[in-house]
């Protein structure tokens, strides 16, 4: 599911209709911020945020220069995305990082947000980026979330540093001590959730704060609780003093509200996105990136950091290369698959790309089919693979069997692998243009 698509649905079905007037009048911009806050607060974002938004874009929208330039609707859109891009915090908030090593990061949360799979995630992400965390596990409460954390440190590559139902301060000043001497130079703090913010829950969390030198105190909030999430985080900001949020299952349906409100109602900003349940889905948050998805325009610079993830230099030169020769094999095209697959998916790359953004559905792209179209491949020699002209119907015959296919499935793929070279041939001469650039 694209994020937030039906909040960007709604906006822009109301600017599509800006767009189509031509020159604007004051009463036609406020009669649309009108309808801009009903879509925020139907998206749950907090009633006080929505007013102040809308306000602040209709007094930039109504100027003389705005209204008799030559595109005013795109003026009004202009000021709308770069309001939203500051109501979300103006740019990406990177980890607080201590002058000596380690630098210790609390997470913090109520349960059924995430945190222990975040844990993992974050030690996941910060060790790609050079570091080498030690994950400490004093949620002494929640039956097996010590033994959960070890299952997600594992996935991880990283270590977890426990002592059982001991007393998760003293576990604490013992975790970062071992990480000192050990040579770590992270410390993520899996600390004990609640199902409601409780007394006993918060003297620990500030216990533990005051027995250790914190730098990070993360907040794990469930995007899809809306504004309960947005006075979670007000709370726990109010004993503990966070210094970010992490906004879980954005991938789910999820109407963006949290999103929108937690930095203008707590003042802290959002510093990570889980935006799926694997090991690698957890991104950096960036609010420009966050406004352009949720008007359509797409988020092309998330979408190239994803791809050299996958790709390596010396495969993009090579697979280039192949195309401009028209060397381009079904071998080439399953590693594409394979390539797409590790970057999220067909769904979550159109997503990002500009001109489709949220228009793309889940039931207009069937994943299962790229997984028959890869078991067709895989079913094939090699000399199928690196010629399917010679393809005759007793081989199709024959891959159908070995794939659990038909021969009409076969055909399809064929036809459509053609296609695709003869529209990297038309690319490569210059005829066509790809559609976003």
């Amino acid at each position: 599911m694209a994020l937030f698509s039906s909040l960007s649905e709604r906006l822009n079905h109301i600017f599509s209709k800006l767009t189509k007037r031509g020159r604007l009048t004051e009463l036609e911009i406020k009669t649309a911020m009108r309808e801009v806050r009903v879509a925020l607060l139907e998206a749950d974002v907090n009633i006080k945020v929505a007013k102040q938004f809308c306000a602040e874009v209709s007094e930039k929208a109504v100027g003389q220069e705005i209204l008799q330039s030559l595109n005013p609707a795109q003026q009004v859109i202009k000021i709308v995305n770069e309001e939203l891009i500051a109501l979300m915090g103006s740019a990406n908030s990177k980890l607080i990082v201590a002058p000596k090593p380690p630098t210790v990061i609390m997470m913090c949360g109520l349960q059924g947000a995430g945190k222990t799979t975040l844990c993992g995630k974050l030690a996941h992400l910060l060790k790609k980026g050079g570091k080498k965390p030690l994950l400490v596990g004093c949620d002494v409460y929640r039956p097996a979330a010590i033994n959960q954390l070890k299952v997600v440190a594992k996935n991880a590559g990283v270590e977890v540093f426990e002592k059982g139902t001991q007393n998760p301060v003293k576990t604490s000043i013992q975790a970062v001590e071992y990480a000192k001497s050990m040579g770590y130079d992270t410390v993520i703090i899996d600390t004990a959730g609640r199902l409601e913010i409780d007394e006993t829950l918060m003297r620990e969390l500030e216990e533990i704060k005051a027995a250790i030198e914190v730098s990070e105190i993360l907040l794990t909030v469930d995007s899809m609780m809306g504004q309960v999430a947005v006075n979670v985080a007000k709370t726990f900001n109010e004993r503990l003093e966070v210094t970010g949020v992490i906004l879980t299952k954005l991938d789910g349906d999820t109407r963006g509200g949290a999103c929108l409100s937690i930095k203008a109602v707590t003042g802290k900003p959002i510093k990570y996105i889980g935006v799926g349940e694997k090991l690698t889905d957890l991104e950096p948050f960036h609010p420009d990136r966050m406004a352009s998805r949720i008007l359509g325009m797409g988020d092309v610079l998330t979408l190239i950091e994803k791809a050299q993830e996958v790709v390596t230099e010396e495969q993009a030169k090579k697979m280039q290369k192949k195309m401009m020769e028209n060397a381009f094999t079904l071998e080439d095209y399953l590693e594409q698959f394979e390539s797409m697959k590790k970057m999220g998916g067909a769904q979550a790359l159109l997503s990002m790309m500009p001109g489709i953004g949220n228009k793309v559905k889940a039931e207009d792209i069937d994943e299962s089919k790229m997984e028959r179209t890869k078991a067709i491949i895989l079913s094939m020699t090699k000399k199928e693979r690196d010629d399917p002209s010679i393809i005759n119907s007793s081989r199709k015959k024959r891959i159908a069997a070995g794939s659990g296919t038909s021969v009409q499935e076969i055909n399809q793929l064929l036809k459509q692998f053609e296609q695709t070279k003869q529209l990297m041939k038309q690319l490569k001469s210059g005829k066509r243009k790809f559609p976003f650039m």
